[in-house]
């Protein structure tokens, strides 16, 4: 073979194995819940991550891209097997989603651990956020304690007491409930954890009404809250004694429950009613392209692409480079449907905590709307704990 043909040979071979810049298809393997009593909100997420490709003209950074889609039926071995799955069958570049906060601590070591990129757009549990965090470990979501914290504050602010808490008996449930009692430091008379994905109260709201609290605090997530909320009101308990809640009424239970959620309060970090371009444009084709108004679960979901075609835009589509992806992620220069916000140490997002009410519009449609900022800028409770430093 004449010496420039092998030294052509040699290079095209080199080339071919260091996967050209440009060349290659970012694939994204996207871990959340699609059947059973929760998938609504999985086909939420998954549904806004479409949403955010047709916006990225079907492209991240510009090249092709895939994305695997996997149901974890809110189980941690599922959810771990599906990460086994994604990162030697399909090889995938990103790992993404997972509601469940125990599914996540499944997961997220599972992805990290064999050196790919795992971005959260939901689950936040305390671990991941202090001593477990890892610089390939982004969420665009929060961590677990933050909302129910600033819940806490406002029903401390408002100088309630006597107060029930409720929450399904998983890792999220307990963030929830220590996070609150951070900021909530009046009597809280009851505390009941109950089985994840429970579907029937009547025995739990049997026992609160024989407490006889002056309020209850609960966080039921996707078809949970649906059925608490439903018989909540059926017990005749709606007027009596005042619900205040996180991750429960929201724009998948509301349709479903109407009228029973009415002058609720709920904490969150995101509202459709946020005013911001990118938001609007989101929440606007979300209504035209699904007919029906986004939830937060979308919203991070579709952050979550938003940020992952940011790195890969800022490594020019060398997907080898993860130093580079890790800083410009740490950047969270993209426009979020959240508005600007920063990345604290690990890698958790430094935002607003607003207050929301459940409201009846004009034209009938119930929806939740900003009433205050409880937190401003607010960083998580675990930072400290996290030894990235950067």
């Amino acid at each position: 073979m004449h010496t420039i043909a092998r030294v052509a040979l040699v290079g095209f071979l080199s080339a071919l194995a260091a996967g050209p810049a440009g060349a290659e298809t970012v694939k994204i393997g996207f871990i959340t819940t699609l059947s059973g009593p929760q998938g609504a909100i999985g086909e939420h997420m998954k549904s806004s991550v479409e949403l955010a490709l047709d916006h990225l003209g079907r492209k991240i950074g510009g090249l092709d891209v895939e994305v695997v889609y996997g149901d974890d039926q809110v189980k941690p071995d599922v959810g771990k097997q599906l990460a086994d799955e994604m990162l030697k069958k399909h090889r995938v570049h990103f790992v993404a989603g997972v509601i469940w906060s125990n599914v996540m601590l499944a997961v997220a070591p599972t992805v990290t651990g064999a050196g790919t990129f795992m971005i959260g757009t939901n689950a936040g549990p305390h671990e991941l956020a202090g001593k477990m965090c890892h610089e390939l470990f982004f969420t665009t979501s929060w961590q677990n304690d933050q909302t129910p914290e600033a819940m806490g504050k406002y029903m401390q602010d408002q100088n309630l007491t006597d107060v029930y808490a409720m929450a399904p008996n998983y890792a999220a449930g307990k963030d929830m409930i220590s996070g609150f009692k951070r900021y909530f430091k009046n009597k809280v008379v009851g505390e009941v954890f109950t089985k994840l994905g429970q579907q029937d109260y009547q025995a739990e709201i049997s026992q609160l009404r024989a407490a006889t609290p002056k309020a209850v605090f609960v966080f039921y997530p996707g078809g949970m809250g649906i059925q608490f909320l439903k018989q909540y009101e059926q017990a005749g308990l709606r007027g009596q004694i005042p619900l205040y809640s996180v991750y429960t009424v929201d724009e998948i239970s509301l349709p479903a429950v109407k009228g029973a959620a009415l002058g609720q309060f709920e904490t969150r970090y995101w509202s459709p009613d946020l005013k911001n371009e990118a938001n609007q444009k989101y929440v606007a084709d979300f209504r035209k392209k699904y007919g029906k108004a986004p939830v937060f679960y979308g919203a991070q979901s579709y952050d979550g692409i938003m940020l992952i075609d940011s790195a890969v835009r800022a490594v020019k589509g060398d997907l080898t480079n993860k130093k580079g992806m890790i800083a410009a992620m740490r950047q969270a220069d993209y426009k979020s449907t959240r508005g600007p916000y920063k990345y604290n140490v690990n890698h958790f997002p430094i935002q607003n905590f607003y207050l929301l009410k459940a409201v009846q519009a004009p034209d009938g449609d119930f929806a939740m709307q900003i009433q205050k900022t409880v937190f401003e800028n607010y960083k998580d409770s675990y930072a400290a704990e996290c030894p990235m430093k950067w």
